[in-house]
């Protein structure tokens, strides 16, 4: 599964923060035409005024990377109902939606946007549902909109100043997947996998959506007759052209992800593998044709945004510039420029 003339052998972990960048100048007005900057209930502060945690433990009383959060008794009902307000306005545009109530509120201090995990119960049929309240960073943005225009899967977010409101992406976790596959769907179907792992790895390198680990994307599990396929999603957009090494943006590079990397070796050849890279590049390139009016001022707004530092962005635009032999690649002075060039060169 080597991808080019880029280099193999399992990436070091990535071990620096990345710094917030502040949502301005072109992308918040692209944002607030597409109406994704909107006045919201709540902000990522207000749950930040806590009184308190408590490890949340999972079926087995481990603990988990989350933590149950506690308010004052006093400021719980209004939160609640803000949160409510806020669900609302995500998934069906502000219309009242009767019966809802916040089951629980979970924090992770782990990770980079440090989220609050919502969790809304219909109280007519207990079916419940989930949303993530965040830190508003423009790198995550500049991922989530293009995982919207470039990928199979559409994104619904929105976002004010410090704070950014995402839906939740359902799936298994790509490392919990491969723990027992067989317990996702019944018989695991070795070829399809591999297929979505090798055109999931393209899609990343192709919009340069780094740090894909596989506890950074879900396993979708879709039966289909008796079969069933897979669909690879990323939930994490936060190392969107942020990291200035290449092989970051290639899935394949990390060990978490060896096990999805032995089952292609073992069962599709070299020249299937390249087939479905070519297969993944004309869907992208038809994706980037329907999505022109909204991608070209994206990237119009991208490449005038500061989202790396200069040497990660001199790094990388010299990586690519070896990997696609193209020297001019080395002027590229933003993310935006390099990623705007990579995409020209490979899909244009």
């Amino acid at each position: 599964m080597a991808h080019g003339p880029l280099e193999t052998g399992p990436i070091n972990k990535i071990v620096q923060r990345k710094p917030f960048f502040a949502v301005q100048g072109a992308l918040k007005e692209y944002l607030e035409f597409h109406g994704r900057h909107t006045a919201l209930p709540v902000t990522y502060e207000d749950l930040r005024r806590y009184d308190g945690l408590m490890p949340l433990l999972d079926k087995n009383g481990k603990e988990t990377l989350w933590n149950s959060v506690i308010y004052r008794p006093h400021e719980v009902q209004s939160l609640h109902e803000q949160l409510v307000q806020t669900y609302q306005l995500l998934i069906a545009d502000g219309r009242r939606i009767d019966h809802l109530r916040v089951a629980s509120i979970d924090f992770c201090a782990y990770g980079n946007s440090q989220p609050f995990r919502i969790k809304i119960l219909n109280q007519i049929n207990d079916n419940h549902d989930y949303y993530y309240i965040k830190r508003n960073d423009a790198s995550r943005i500049y991922g989530l909109e293009l995982e919207h225009l470039l990928s199979p899967n559409r994104i619904t977010y929105m976002c004010q100043g410090d704070t950014l409101v995402e839906e939740h992406i359902i799936g298994v976790p790509g490392d919990t997947f491969m723990e027992d596959p067989s317990r996702y769907g019944g018989h695991l179907n070795q070829v399809r996998l591999s297929k979505e792992f090798v055109k999931f790895n393209e899609r990343c390198f192709v919009r340069l959506l780094g740090d894909m680990r596989a506890y950074n994307f879900v396993v979708d599990v879709i039966h289909d007759l008796d079969q069933v396929q897979y669909r690879l999603r990323s939930i994490d957009f936060d190392q969107q052209s942020y990291e200035g090494r290449a092989r970051i943006y290639l899935p394949q590079f990390y060990k978490e992800n060896l096990p999805y990397v032995q089952f292609a070796q073992e069962v599709i050849s070299t020249e299937t593998a390249e087939q479905y890279q070519s297969e993944e590049r004309s869907l992208l390139r038809k994706r980037m044709r329907l999505t022109k009016e909204r991608l070209d001022p994206l990237l119009d707004a991208m490449r005038a945004d500061r989202i790396s530092s200069a040497e990660k962005t001199k790094k990388l635009a010299s990586d690519l510039a070896e990997y696609h032999h193209d020297e001019s690649m080395r002027a590229c002075s933003s993310m935006g420029e390099v990623l705007s060039r990579h995409l020209t060169i490979l899909l244009g």
